[in-house]
């Protein structure tokens, strides 16, 4: 005679159901494996954002740099008779240069408000011709910027080596311009800061540089 085992619950129907041992591992196992996936699809998502993120900060750093780089090498005598550069600072870049070929020099400005890059662009109007500031259009080249001074400025005896012009700076000195920006998407989240620097020599003013 066989004793049966009164304390052996089956689940399902008929000889064939599982025990609730058998049914709490398939659902321990069913679990894990859940884990694990969502684990992998969330570290998809982050490597991918990664990857955007620090592509689409290299094309804004890359084109915004070959933009600059074009029309600062081109500055000139304004259109009023002006002198070509109008103000240098660490911030700050403003100058003229015919940036659309039109002939006509426009005034352009470079600028850091808050994190952002910007660019401004004022056409010359009227006769004679004037500036007039009401008329800039301005725009975002590069956002999330983090560092304080982007632009620093070198004399005629620069050698690679020679410390930059000191505050405020002697516009008349001018001759290379020297570019640095660090961006930096979100601080608290990989990719690193994404740094991008450059020189730019005056062709107008160019001597020995």
């Amino acid at each position: 005679m066989f004793k049966k085992n009164k304390n052996k619950k089956v689940y399902g129907g008929g000889q064939n159901g599982f025990t609730i041992t058998e049914l709490l591992l398939g659902i321990s196992i069913f679990v894990l494996v859940m884990g694990a996936l969502t684990l992998f699809s969330r570290n998809i998502w982050f490597y991918s954002y990664y990857v955007s993120t620090g592509l689409n900060d290299s094309n804004n750093g890359r084109a915004a740099f070959k933009t600059m780089v074009y029309e600062m090498r081109g500055a000139s005598i304004a259109e009023t008779g002006a002198y070509m550069i109008a103000l240098a600072d660490s911030t700050a870049f403003t100058f003229y240069s015919d940036i659309d070929n039109d002939g006509l020099k426009e005034r352009i400005r470079y600028f850091l408000n808050g994190p952002n890059l910007q660019k401004g662009v004022i056409k010359p109007t009227g006769s004679p011709f004037s500036y007039n500031s009401a008329n800039e259009i301005i725009s975002t080249l590069i956002p999330k910027v983090t560092n304080a001074t982007i632009f620093e400025y070198f004399d005629e005896n620069y050698d690679g080596t020679t410390a930059a012009l000191t505050t405020p700076v002697n516009i008349s000195a001018v001759r290379l311009v020297k570019i640095t920006i660090n961006i930096d998407t979100d601080p608290n989240r990989a990719p690193v800061t994404t740094t991008f620097s450059t020189q730019v020599s005056i062709r107008n003013l160019k001597d020995n540089l």
